[in-house]
């Protein structure tokens, strides 16, 4: 399956932080408005993206027009900044020795004369390891692509978050915490932390070990009282990568947790007893 790719110094989304250069501008975000979004499709035409992606942006994207292309026709209109484009992205990261991929879900602004990689990134959140069939996140979708909405508006309100690091502002919300519901998939946990029991001697809010299913039916519901987690992670497809950890309001896509480690022997693909700790305020 062939996707687009981006090589990247940094992660280069207003989520981050160091490569200032390739950071949008307040002028991109309010641009953006503008733009009619162009959703890229995955050339294969059974993928669970596909098929999640064509009814979530009719029933939930709600901040510009939008339609629906193929990856030659952006390979054709990306030069042209009457268009923003919602697309799955490649990146991998210039310093990172293990050269590990990962799937991001990206919202980019049409540049004229420029490379993907260089297009103004308005917002860019992990989806899964490469390797990682798309069926680990497409029901998740929903929530994604409401984040995405909800970022660009912050970032159109607040300018100065864009050069700032926004994990800060964004993990201040991990105090609300001890009113939602965590949702955890037993798959995603360390084993000292894989029981319900386990867990409540470190984390002391309301808490669940559930399956999949149940995740995407408080997301489906938009249930106010439930939170869940969302990793990202090699999934035994390889030894050395990033593993990503986010949390996130099932019914507003509020972000309430966000950090990632290095896999390592002791640290495992999965949420760690520290981020528990964190998440707890410990």
């Amino acid at each position: 399956m062939r996707r687009c790719y981006v090589f990247v110094l940094f992660f280069i989304s207003a989520f981050v932080l160091n490569a200032q250069e390739h950071l949008p501008t307040k002028a991109d975000y309010d641009n953006f408005y503008d733009t009619k979004t162009m959703v890229v499709l995955d050339p294969n035409p059974m993928s669970d993206f596909n098929f999640k992606i064509k009814d979530l942006m009719k029933r939930d994207w709600h901040i510009t027009d939008f339609d629906f292309i193929t990856e030659q026709e952006f390979e054709d209109m990306k030069g042209n900044p009457a268009y923003s484009f919602l697309l799955t992205t490649v990146v991998t990261f210039d310093k990172d020795k293990t050269k590990a991929r990962y799937n991001f879900l990206s919202l980019l602004m049409g540049k004229p004369d420029t490379e993907i990689r260089d297009m103004p990134d308005l917002c860019s959140i992990p989806l899964s390891y490469l390797r990682v069939e798309d069926d680990s996140y497409a029901y998740k979708l929903d929530a994604f692509l409401t984040f995405i909405q909800n970022h660009v508006k912050l970032m159109t309100e607040h300018p100065e978050l864009i050069k700032a690091n926004v994990f800060k502002y964004y993990n201040k919300n991990i105090k609300s915490l001890k009113d939602k519901t965590l949702y955890l998939v037993a798959d995603d946990l360390e084993p000292a932390i894989n029981t319900q029991k386990k867990i409540q001697k470190i984390y002391p809010y309301d808490v669940k070990i559930v399956s999949r299913d149940e995740v995407m039916e408080a997301i489906e519901n938009k249930d106010p009282n439930v939170v869940f987690l969302h990793k990202v992670g090699p999934e035994g497809t390889r030894y050395k990568a990033r593993c990503y950890k986010i949390v996130i309001g099932a019914a507003d896509a509020r972000l309430y947790y966000f950090d990632y480690h290095m896999i390592t022997p002791k640290k495992r693909d999965y949420l760690l007893e520290k981020d528990l700790k964190k998440m707890a305020g410990h």
